[in-house]
């Protein structure tokens, strides 16, 4: 129950949890400081919220005490009146507030991303699909102040991407990007169509919150290295050094690779982050796959072979599978406009994880 008693305590808490922030030898364990820190900022957000619905709670009582006064006057009680008209309309959105500040906190929201796009089927139209969304997803980052950087490229011959990797940098950047994974589906006359007929293809999007080294632990002994010669683009030099790195997880059979880089030792580095977040995302699935009601309450399994949007350019539309969301603005999606998609997708999501929370506390 949410009543000022409550609010006491969280305040409590969260002195409790400066403290512990502060105290020596905190600081050079960054595992245990990053958890409380995420702690930390739960809490004070639902603090915010509470507090918010308590003062509109309050408010709402002592508009009603001065109306139920026979001694309140004319003036007074109209002030009343327009209190309580204000706070009753307000409370509902601050009830809801503080339900989905007590959700618990997922701590890979706050992660930069690895994404990975692959053609899937439709050849050639695929691969230039897969383009067309790499496009789009850059031009959201441009416009949301985020830093894009390619990891691994396979470009295709007649344009677009066999596949790309890349990471993409900023502000709750995981928490944005998270419903991406799936399979994404066009339907559109291919410019090598000489009849105008519309084609179905389609490309596989991956996104993995990238995971810090203190996230995960890889033993040198578990991997294995290779160098080869560098084959797409770079000029002359990529193409005749090893500069090219392919790592195999031996425990796991994962195999990451990355040569967009010139240099040996960067390539590596990139290849290294991939692996990482690649080992962190199958830890999160086992978890996750331990609490099979968490996982339901998620919009969509982040399965690439789940098809979760379509993309229809005869009619200008945009559909989300699984919210059933249709939005006529395709040609303003393409140039990055992704936020209405992203926000319903959030939405939906809280209101299924809030019902799950109240499902497991009844």
């Amino acid at each position: 129950m949410i009543n000022y008693a409550y609010l006491e305590n969280l305040r409590r808490r969260i002195s409790g949890l400066e403290t512990e922030m502060s105290a020596p030898g905190v600081a050079a364990n960054p595992q245990k400081m990053q958890a409380l820190m995420h702690d930390y900022a739960h809490q004070k957000k639902v603090a915010a919220a509470a507090e918010a619905f308590l003062k509109l709670q309050t408010a709402v009582e002592e508009s009603r005490a001065m109306l139920a006064d026979p001694s309140t006057d004319d003036e007074l009680r109209e002030m009343a009146e327009a209190e309580l008209a204000d706070a009753e309309e307000k409370l509902p959105a601050a009830e809801k507030a503080v339900m989905i500040a007590l959700l618990p906190p997922d701590p890979s929201d706050s992660k930069n991303v690895i994404m990975e796009i692959r053609a899937g089927t439709g050849g050639d139209e695929a691969a230039i699909f897969a383009g067309d969304l790499f496009r789009m997803y850059n031009r959201y980052a441009e416009n949301n102040g985020l830093k894009v950087s390619v990891m691994d490229v396979a470009p295709s011959e007649t344009g677009g991407y066999k596949e790309v990797v890349f990471s993409v940098e900023g502000e709750m950047v995981y928490k944005k990007l998270r419903y991406e994974s799936g399979t994404h589906r066009v339907q559109r006359v291919p410019v090598t169509e000489t009849q105008g007929r519309v084609h179905t293809s389609a490309a596989t999007v991956a996104v993995l919150a990238e995971a810090e080294e203190v996230d995960i632990e890889i033993k040198n002994e578990d991997l294995r290295i290779d160098t080869y010669r560098s084959s797409g683009s770079g000029g002359q030099h990529v193409n005749t050094t090893d500069s090219a790195i392919r790592i195999v997880h031996i425990p796991t059979g994962v195999v990451v690779q990355c040569q967009d880089e010139r240099s040996q030792h960067k390539n590596k580095a990139k290849a290294m982050r991939v692996l990482r977040s690649k080992l962190y995302e199958a830890q999160q699935q086992q978890v996750e796959s331990e609490q099979a009601e968490a996982r339901k309450s998620q919009v969509g399994s982040g399965d690439r072979s789940e098809k979760i949007r379509t993309y229809n350019y005869p009619q200008n539309r945009l559909t989300d599978h699984r919210i059933n969301l249709t939005l006529y603005k395709l040609d303003r999606v393409m140039e990055g406009d992704l936020d209405d998609i992203f926000d319903a997708l959030y939405e939906h999501d809280v209101e299924l994880k809030m019902k799950a929370h109240t499902d497991k506390s009844e």
